[in-house]
């Protein structure tokens, strides 16, 4: 069993940074995959960015060259980086844990999820 717990969200004006965190608990963190999605009002939930256990990265096109995960394995910590915020970046945002190595852009890719943290971005 994994535990996640998110935190940072907040309310932030357009073009400006919030940095998300996860703190992962329960099993072997670093030999698994980690991923952030969200989901905003009357929308599905989608990708935003994953890491794999090795540390490669992979992005949604949408947030490509604005957001930055990344990983802490002493700490057992996954982080997002989120600069040039937009409104349309404005979602709940979740922390999700893989039980395997190899990163996913699918919700059904992901076993553990965290309960999320909004984020709201003001134009």
């Amino acid at each position: 069993q994994v535990q996640l717990v998110e935190s940072g969200g907040g309310l932030v004006q357009a073009g400006g940074s919030l940095r998300l965190s996860c703190a992962a608990s329960g099993r072997a963190f670093s030999s698994s995959a980690m991923g952030w999605f969200r989901q905003a009002p009357g929308k599905e939930r989608e990708f935003v960015a994953t890491i794999t256990r090795s540390g490669i990265t992979y992005y949604a096109d949408s947030v490509k060259g604005r957001f930055t995960i990344s990983r802490d394995n002493a700490k057992n910590m996954v982080y997002l980086q989120m600069n040039s915020l937009k409104p349309e970046d404005t979602a709940h945002y979740n922390c999700a844990a893989r039980d395997s190595a190899g990163g996913s852009f699918e919700v059904k890719g992901y076993k553990y999820w965290g309960q999320g943290t909004q984020v709201t971005v003001s134009s």
